[in-house]
């Protein structure tokens, strides 16, 4: 399992609240949710992602509300893994739990920048980044997480056994 694509860059702190402001709480509609993803922090976000992009944030990324909604709402807009220097525990369960891979790595959160080309390898857990000729070192998924996201999420990878 593989991916590449180019960074959205956040810090610190960012809340469930800013990925899907509770505004648009009224849907469980991914798409719906997708067009609001990350606006009350990057109103560009939406029209500048592309399929495979990732997305880099700081400590503590996905704080707040334990809604699914916000883990939703990044997957569906295109991005393919969002990479932090820590995850809130809660939003990092309802990431695998809907197949979006997050990997922890506090280098390559300090190191990438926004707009650079990284690649993943979530075998070996290594981030490639092209833009500055320079990799990092996160954990690789187990076998058992790797199966949850391929599966695009946990109950198809339970119907798939």
């Amino acid at each position: 399992m593989n991916t590449k694509g180019y960074v959205h860059k956040y810090g610190d702190n960012v809340d469930t609240d800013v990925i899907i402001p509770a505004r648009y709480l009224n849907t469980s509609d991914p798409v719906e949710l997708a067009s609001h993803c990350m606006e009350d922090i990057d109103k560009e976000f939406t029209k500048k992602v592309k399929a495979g992009d990732i997305i880099v944030g700081g400590a503590n990324f996905g704080c707040g509300s334990s809604r699914e909604h916000a883990p939703l709402a990044i997957k569906t807009s295109g991005v393919s893994c969002v990479i932090a220097k820590t995850f809130a525990r809660i939003f990092f369960r309802n990431a695998i739990n809907i197949g979006l891979a997050i990997l922890e790595c506090p280098e390559a959160s300090e190191k990438i920048d926004n707009g650079d080309e990284v690649a993943i390898d979530f075998d070996t857990g290594v981030i490639t980044n092209y833009t500055k000729g320079e990799s990092y070192k996160a954990e690789p998924f187990p076998d058992f997480v790797k199966n949850i996201i391929k599966s695009d999420g946990l109950l198809n990878s339970i119907k798939n056994r």
